[in-house]
């Protein structure tokens, strides 16, 4: 069979449920998109359980599964690709954590297994975007009994916080409240291991706290009236999984053009080619043509393309149904690019993450549409792409586990099972 070329186009939190106010519609049933429409009519259709059914699924643990890794095997926890995702340097027992700077009021204080004397009043501290590679070096390389703390700011509120050191564990709870009003809560740790980490992990988040909130950054930002990132609350710990690399696993070179360091540390974890794309914000402003043109860029050395397209979800999280529509149609725009550029011969799949409903505010279980096409794919009679069109269609229903099973045989380097 001729080898061909494939690309997986990803809208992050793209499906949802049917919402009132747009007639029973999703956004997406409610959106202009001809190209996605164009990819159904042409190909083969059907419904994907990312991770399984009902199974809530994670930006993270779904891109693992529809790259063909098992999530419930590999997945550590979200830090370590995090980290990997803004270039920090990963060794084998670090304990990662994705961070926000957040902002605190009041004297905080560690007593015991408790913060006290102190709230968040701002998880995302008025999502600064200014400042924090400064804040951020005054805590970076702390040493804190036989561990170094390394920190990298990312976009905006967001950072990563490292661990590297002897004898600490990944099993850590969270220390950002995930709430607004209360005080930080104390890391505690299951094992021994963990309990040291979380031990190092509490007296970070006490030095940070005690480190930027006189920094001129902060009082920069307080003068002008906004909220300060006076300390960093770690959350979502993991220690560096170890991954087959993507062209070892499949024997096809793979490349990720995507908008968010979590997807992008992934990408890189799997030694695949991560571009940087001028344009690419990861909010409703991103380029969506400059995805495009990356993704064709790179086909010409390159034999797979995953794209992670951002927007769709964000306007899931904020419940905002015309914002979702827009991104739809945003992404309608990027497909459209692709199909008309594409090397000839080349299978495209597109489909989304996660369901994140305009109704619930977050990712949900739902399954989520996905269309196939390309030369060796047999059409089906489904006609447009959407949540409900799709039911029917002749991939029927999937996981995202089964995606790059699909791709593969599709493009003609699948290795045959049996005799």
């Amino acid at each position: 069979m001729k080898r061909t070329k494939g690309v997986i186009i990803i809208g992050d939190g793209l499906a949802d449920r049917p919402v009132a106010e747009l007639d029973g519609r999703t956004p997406l049933e409610a959106a202009d998109t001809p190209n996605m429409d164009r990819v159904a009519a042409s190909g083969e259709c059907g419904q994907m359980d990312p991770i399984g059914p009902g199974v809530r699924a994670g930006s993270d643990t779904s891109h693992l599964a529809i790259l063909g890794y098992d999530p419930f095997k590999v997945y550590t926890g979200r830090g370590p690709f995090e980290a990997a995702g803004i270039g920090m340097e990963i060794r084998g027992g670090d304990i990662c954590f994705r961070c926000n700077f957040s902002t605190l009021e009041g004297e905080l204080k560690l007593e015991g297994d408790h913060f006290t004397g102190a709230k968040v009043t701002d998880r995302r501290a008025g999502r600064i975007a200014e400042g924090t590679r400064e804040l951020i070096a005054t805590v970076n390389g702390m040493v804190i009994e036989d561990v170094t703390c390394y920190a990298k700011e990312s976009v905006e509120h967001r950072a990563a916080l490292v661990l590297r050191g002897p004898g600490l564990g990944s099993k850590v709870s969270d220390v950002d409240p995930h709430d607004e009003g209360k005080p930080p809560h104390a890391a505690t740790g299951e094992d021994d291991e963990s309990r040291k980490a979380a031990r190092i992990v509490n007296e970070f988040v006490l030095r940070s706290w005690q480190a930027l909130k006189d920094h001129p950054v902060n009082q920069a930002r307080i003068a002008a009236g906004k909220h300060p990132g006076n300390i960093l609350l770690p959350r979502g710990a993991g220690v560096a999984p170890h991954l087959e690399p993507f062209e070892k696993r499949y024997g096809i070179k793979g490349a990720c053009v995507v908008e968010t360091g979590l997807i992008a540390g992934i990408g890189r974890y799997l030694n695949m080619t991560v571009p940087e794309v001028k344009g690419a914000t990861g909010g409703a402003d991103t380029d969506e043509l400059a995805l495009a043109r990356a993704i064709i860029e790179m086909l010409a050395d390159h034999d797979f393309v995953l794209c992670n397209f951002k927007a769709p979800d964000l306007g899931g999280h904020d419940s905002k149904p015309q914002a979702k529509i827009a991104a739809a149609q945003k992404m309608d725009n990027l497909v459209g690019y692709v199909l008309e550029h594409i090397p000839a011969g080349t299978h495209i799949a597109i489909t989304a993450d996660h369901s994140t409903p305009i109704s619930f505010g977050d990712h949900t279980g739902d399954t989520v549409p996905i269309a196939t096409c390309g030369p060796n794919v047999r059409p089906d009679s489904v006609r447009s792409f959407g949540e409900r069109a799709v039911v029917g269609g002749a991939i029927c229903r999937i996981r995202g586990f089964d995606l790059m099973k699909v791709m593969t045989n599709l493009m003609g380097v699948q290795e045959k099972f049996g005799a």
